[in-house]
């Protein structure tokens, strides 16, 4: 019977592709995140390990070590490790002792701060790779780290001279010759920009000993052959001082990674596995759909083997097999090109740019066994439903025409269950919501109330959003119905599209249901990403008045070329001093003094009602609330007490009145905000200790960040000027928003992709069904074009009405989401993401078009009078 099956699944090669492609884009998603997660496991340990370079076993103190031992490791030298007889022992390959020490290099009238090692036998064994000439060997050699011979202006065979710095003025300057250039790929030293290796006279010199042997040392790294270790190991051990022991490489890394927040490696792994699942679930409905048809065209072979003597469950044993073997041979090519993209990926730039350093393609076990096992069940799991349906075949069907139209119900359980599913979680969706408006009025009681009612609130939308999509096979038929007796209006293509889809809606609402899943949770995720920028928006505009402040010195030329930015409104440049006030209540504030011209002044760059304001040499402006929020209360004249920068009270006390405004945050490092006039500082009433550029920005054509970045720029060699503001936090959160939509939406982007080659899948299968059909249309008088625009007005509706359905849905989730989760620092906004939204929807409409190009050549390709023929 097997030998049957397979002779089936090769007539029927061309079906079981897309069904193929569907697996095998699952599978290799999973196989590429395993990957993954070996890739940064295998980046953490060579940083947690790249002191030791190339060594595989080191000698370190004990942890448990005595008083003795301690005391001994104060005074231990390179001599106490004994170098040269470890190097004798038999199976030790090379020996260095971790000596370093940093430096002053000097070339000419150039500087650069160094941190050296002591160099070895074996460049193998060094912390650092030399990229480029040799390692030192004889005395008074070095090999700089790139940047430093770059920042000297040195190549190899170049003489530089070092010395001790100021921390060892003992040390006299000492010739060296560059022998080589240095990187440090795993970040050994990324604290010192790199390391170089020098002579190990050099160290003893810069230290300020006559001899290496004198350096004190503790550490030793020792590179062994592995097949005469264990002997190797006591032999060393003997030779090390007390307060030693030998560890293995692997062992620490080990113990690393374990104290290292617990494997965070594996919860991404984990998190990625998540997508890959999801990916696999809707390659299941791609899977369901080819075999339903495949054993709907095979009713009369069946009925044929029934008649023989095959028995049902051969049949049924047959159809499970045939999906085993598509399981199996699809995932070993979904692991193979998992494989392929990572090892493109570890050896092109790409892993550094993600992990910040370069990642090896580690293979593993689970790399394979796991997507092979998945994709295997998945597909036969897949399949039972078609395996039923064989079963029920009769051996009479083998003589009655082959009718192919699914015209089975839908599971009245089934409706009822998915119905209850939507009720429940609907009812705890809005029943978080209620809570949650709580919480936010009483904010006392958020800390311990908070989580339970965001996990009911994420337990209800996912018990709704698979609700809709177990019901999906009764409300999206006709929702997809509806939308095709509009259509069909359009003309006899389109009469006919919207007739052929009503023919199996089990399968459209299976193929629906696939691209539904993918674009709901991009719609969600896109409208949780834009309601999170526009609520952070207005919460910021609302708690900043000043777009943009600059706080330090910064040059004339410099302030020439802030206002010449283009989105920069207006600038205003102020002198700055502190004091202290103390309001009519009682409340003592600081406050920073900001010398103006005038009011009008402070209107051009604080947007705020400035009406009432009044600055002179007698007068000042104060906020309304202070940066806490405590509201300030003035009555007539107010003493306000300078201080210097350290905060101690000068003894100088401005004698002012106060006028009031409700600005905000212009400085959150004080208590409030003063603007004074700034003739108060040029006659020496306050002392003038720093300055604070304050800047309004108009949007225009420009992004803010756009704004923003070209501002960075300008001030990039201003020494100690920080900008802050809405527009550098909406910049920053915007950014972090950004990033994390895309790498969601990325990954959901498999799934969507998979649902897409179901909507083709569907579409070939239909094709497959109507052949005679088709052929029929031609005999009567459409034309190839007709039929062509027939399919295609089919995969538009599957595709533009599950993309509007998923878009909907994914847009009343990312609203309970956002306010869920970003009521907390604001008003929510709950907006619709148009464009994004948009092009998801033109994205899976010409996605659609593309997918019913294939199908449709083969719809047209047979001539009527063949098709005609009984097969």
């Amino acid at each position: 019977m097997f030998s049957i099956t397979l002779k089936l699944m090769k007539k029927s090669a061309r079906m079981l592709i897309p069904a193929g492609i569907a697996i095998l884009i699952g599978t290799a998603f999973i196989a590429a995140t395993f990957l993954f997660g070996n890739a940064m496991d295998s980046s953490l340990r060579n940083q947690l390990t790249a002191q030791l370079g190339g060594a595989n076993y080191f000698a370190s103190p004990k942890s448990d070590r005595s008083e003795a031992e301690m005391e001994s490791l104060y005074s231990m030298t390179v001599a106490d490790l004994q170098l040269d007889r470890i190097r004798a022992i038999d199976g030790v390959n090379d020996v260095r002792a971790d000596v370093s020490v940093t430096m002053q290099a000097n070339h000419g009238s150039k500087h650069a701060s160094i941190l050296a090692v002591g160099t070895a036998k074996e460049a193998t064994i060094l912390p650092v790779d030399i990229t480029e000439g040799g390692q030192p060997i004889d005395n008074n050699e070095i090999a700089l780290p790139q940047s430093v011979a770059d920042q000297l202006g040195v190549r190899v065979g170049d003489t530089i001279t070092v010395d001790g710095g100021d921390q060892r003025t003992q040390s006299d300057e000492l010739d060296v010759r560059v022998v080589g250039l240095t990187d440090d790929p795993n970040g050994a030293f990324s604290y010192y920009g790199g390391a170089a290796v020098v002579s190990n006279n050099v160290i003893a010199a810069v230290w300020g000993y006559d001899d290496f042997s004198q350096i004190n040392a503790s550490m030793l790294m020792l590179d062994l052959d592995e097949t005469k270790a264990d002997v190797a190991l006591a032999d060393i051990a003997e030779l090390l001082p007390s307060a030693l022991t030998t560890e293995s490489r692997q062992s620490y890394s080990d113990r690393a990674m374990e104290n290292l927040t617990n494997n965070g490696t594996d919860i991404t792994t984990m998190f990625l596995l998540g997508f890959g699942v999801l990916a696999m679930l809707v390659a299941a409905l791609v899977i369901a759909n080819t075999f339903q048809v495949l054993v709907a065209q095979r009713r009369r072979t069946l009925a044929l083997l029934r008649t023989i003597g095959a028995k049902k469950g051969q049949l049924y044993a047959s159809v499970l097999f045939e999906a085993g073997v598509l399981g199996f041979v699809a995932s070993l090519l979904g692991i193979a090109l998992g494989i392929g993209l990572m090892a493109v990926v570890c050896h092109s730039n790409a892993m550094n740019v993600l992990i910040g350093t370069k990642a090896e393609l580690v293979i593993t076990w689970p790399v394979f066994a796991v997507p092979l096992a998945f994709g295997i069940v998945m597909t036969v799991l897949a399949s039972l439903g078609s395996a039923r349906t064989a079963t029920s075949v009769t051996p009479l069907e083998a003589l009655r025409p082959i009718e192919l139209t699914d015209t089975r119900r839908s599971s009245m359980a089934r409706g009822l269950l998915g119905g209850l599913m939507v009720v429940a979680g609907t009812a705890m969706t809005v029943a978080a919501l209620w809570q949650m408006h709580g919480l936010l009025a009483a904010s006392s009681e958020m800390d311990d109330g908070y989580t339970p009612v965001l996990l009911l609130a994420i337990a209800g939308c996912a018990l709704v959003f698979v609700g809709m999509v177990v019901t999906a096979v009764f409300w999206l038929p006709l929702l997809i119905k509806a939308f095709g007796a509009l259509v069909s209006l359009a003309g006899p293509s389109a009469k006919v599209a919207h007739a052929n889809i009503q023919k199996n809606p089990r399968r459209v609402a299976a193929t629906g249901a696939a691209l539904l899943i993918g674009v709901t949770l991009v719609s969600t995720i896109v409208t949780g990403a834009a309601s999170g920028k526009q609520t952070m928006d207005e919460t910021l505009s609302t708690r900043y008045s000043t777009d943009v402040v600059a706080t330090g010195d910064i040059s004339q030329s410099t302030r020439e070329a802030i206002a010449k930015v283009e989105g920069v409104a207006s600038v205003v440049y102020a002198p700055t001093s502190t004091g202290t006030i103390t309001d009519a209540n009682g409340h003592e504030t600081t406050v920073l003094l900001v010398g103006v011209e005038s009011e009008a002044q402070v209107a051009d760059v604080v947007r705020a009602d400035l009406s009432d304001a009044v600055i002179d040499e007698h007068t000042a402006l104060m906020p309304e609330y202070s940066s806490a929020g405590t509201h300030l209360v003035f009555d007539g004249g107010q003493h306000i007490e300078l201080t210097d920068e350290e905060g101690a009270t000068t003894g100088t006390t401005l004698d002012l009145d106060i006028t009031q405004s409700d600005y905000r945050r212009v400085s959150s490092m004080y208590g409030a905000v003063a603007f004074v006039s700034d003739a108060l500082f040029g006659d020496g009433d306050i002392t003038e200790q720093g300055h604070m550029t304050l800047m309004r920005i108009e949007e225009g054509d420009r992004s803010l960040n756009d704004i923003f970045t070209e501002l960075q720029n300008v001030l990039s060699d201003e020494a100690g000027v920080s900008l802050t503001g809405p527009v550098a936090e909406r910049t920053q959160w915007n950014g972090i928003i950004d990033s994390m939509m895309a790498m969601l939406v990325g990954l959901l982007a498999v799934a969507v992709l998979i649902a897409l080659i179901g909507v083709a899948n569907t579409l070939s299968l239909s094709v497959i069904e109507r052949t005679r059909e088709s052929a029929t249309l031609r005999a009567i008088g459409m034309t190839r074009g007709q039929l062509r625009r027939s399919l295609a007005v089919e995969a538009l509706l599957i595709s533009v009405v599950s993309g509007v359905a998923g878009i909907a849905l994914g847009t009343l989730f990312g609203w309970a989401g956002s306010y869920m989760v970003f009521s907390i620092v604001g008003e929510t906004v709950f907006p619709f993401d148009w464009a994004t939204n948009g092009i998801v929807l033109l994205v899976a409409a010409v996605a659609a078009l593309l997918a019913s190009v294939f199908p449709a050549r083969r719809a047209v390709k047979t001539p009527p009078v063949e098709a005609l023929a009984e097969a």
